[in-house]
Formats: structure tokens, sequence, C-alpha cells
């Protein structure tokens, strides 16, 4: 048997990967953060399938029922929201597994900063504004930042921030990000990005906190910060300059085919 680590996207239940989808269509257990994954993806597992949501238990009751399911030979879709690789908390899940030699695989997912992406029709990388796009967090109950990545000293980049479980902490982004960016920054705040009550709130760093209040959004958003969001004066990029050569696109002719 394996235990599967699925990401299931940012919510919308059709932006899960093929990979991901097939798996849960076949593993007789499955584990899912019911309060992150749509439970129309989990029905999607097969008839008699053992589902269980996993919001109310604690480590070592989800590390019990992998068990279970190993000493039956089951296989296990274990599905976690986004992309597991950022904020998954599978990484005590796989160490346990490591210690009790139950094998297990990670199927990658549509995180959260990339679907607000395209649900704005942005970029977050423009030529000369921004090439640089920082996954990041804040100070929480959960656990502290590690030296050396407070908001303070990654503002210093000025890149493109994506700041997860923060939405609590508006106030210190902006004191944190205003010396860096200026009060005018660009400030987007995603909520449930790809569900039906998604919503988008913009703001700057000096406004957004307020917007936020007004809107009652106390959790389950990503605070976006950069001068790309909605900059529109930028150079192209070089990929697809008719003067820009590279071993992809010499100078003769576009060969063009037609689909079988």
């Amino acid at each position: 048997m394996t235990v599967h680590f699925i990401g299931a996207g940012p919510g919308a239940s059709d932006l899960i990967t093929v990979r991901g989808l097939k798996l849960i269509q076949s593993c007789p257990v499955c584990l899912y953060a019911g309060s992150l994954v749509p439970e129309e993806l989990v029905k999607a597992a097969p008839a008699g399938a053992l589902v269980i949501d996993t919001a109310p238990l604690h480590l070592d009751q989800i590390i019990e029922e992998m068990k279970q399911a190993h000493a039956q030979g089951q296989d296990v879709a274990r599905v976690h929201s986004g992309d597991p690789s950022v904020y998954g908390a599978i990484a005590e899940q796989m160490r346990k597994l490591d210690a009790l030699d139950i094998p297990y695989d990670v199927c990658p997912g549509v995180p959260a900063f990339a679907a607000a992406a395209a649900a704005l029709k942005t970029e977050f990388t423009l030529p000369e504004i921004a090439q640089t796009v920082i996954i990041t967090r804040t100070t929480m109950k959960a656990s502290a930042m590690p030296v050396g990545e407070e908001l303070e000293k990654l503002g210093a980049s000025k890149a493109t921030l994506a700041i997860h479980l923060s939405i609590r902490n508006l106030g210190y982004i902006e004191r944190a990000l205003t010396p860096h960016y200026g009060a005018d920054c660009p400030v987007v705040v995603a909520y449930r990005v790809t569900w039906p009550d998604e919503l988008f709130i913009f703001g700057t760093l000096s406004t957004i906190a307020k917007k936020v209040r007004e809107a009652k959004i106390t959790r389950t958003a990503l605070v976006l910060v950069g001068p790309v969001l909605g900059h529109n004066d930028f150079r192209d990029s070089a990929l697809y300059d008719k003067n820009h050569e590279h071993v992809l696109r010499v100078k003769k002719k576009v060969k063009k085919t037609v689909a079988p």
C-alpha cells in the first residue's frame, strides 16, 4: 500500500490535477482536510471507501488511520488543500510514516497564490518591475518565524509577496513593509480563491486593513503585496521580442503543422 499526499488545489473541484483525482478515485481510504478541501472532491472516492474528515483529529490520530490502512493493505488518499509543499503540514506526517516504514508519495497541486494570479489576470513577475515571488507568512499563534525571515528583512527585496496565514496581522504588515514599498503600494487580499464565495479586496498598504475589517474577513485569505499588482507600465519581455534569438527560435521560416 501507499499513502498518497495529494494537493487538491485552492478550492474549485476542477482545479485538482488529473493524477490527483485518479488517486482519490482509486483509494479505498480517503483522509481529507475538511475545512479547506471541497467535499465534492472526496465524493470521487470509490464506492464503499472509508472517507474521514481530519479537521478535528490530531497528528497521532491521523497516523493511526494510516497504520490501520497499512495493516489491511489499503492505499490512502491524504488530501490537502493547495499544493502540499507550502504550509501543507505534511513533513511531520511523512516523518512519522518513515519511522513506521509505511511508503508514501506526493502529488502536487495548484497553490493559492497561482490561482489568485489567474483570477486577477495578472503576472507576479513583470520585466524590470519584479522578478521574484516570496511565499511567506508572519508570526501568529501557531509558530514564530525563523530569525532572518521577518517581513522587515524580506521586504527589503521589494519582490512580490504572497503572505499566507496573516489576515489578522495586517497592521504589522503595513508597519513592516511601508518603509520598503511605500504607503501607496498596491495590496490585494484574496479570500477563498476559486470557491463560490471568492472575494478580492483591493487597497494599498495604508488602506487595506480598514477595508478588510469592513468586509469582516478573518481567515482563509491570502495577502498579496507588490508594485506588479495592477501595473501596466512595463517593458515587454525578451522572450517573444522579434529581435531576440534563442535556441528554440532562430531567424528562419516558422514551421506549422495540422494535428491529425
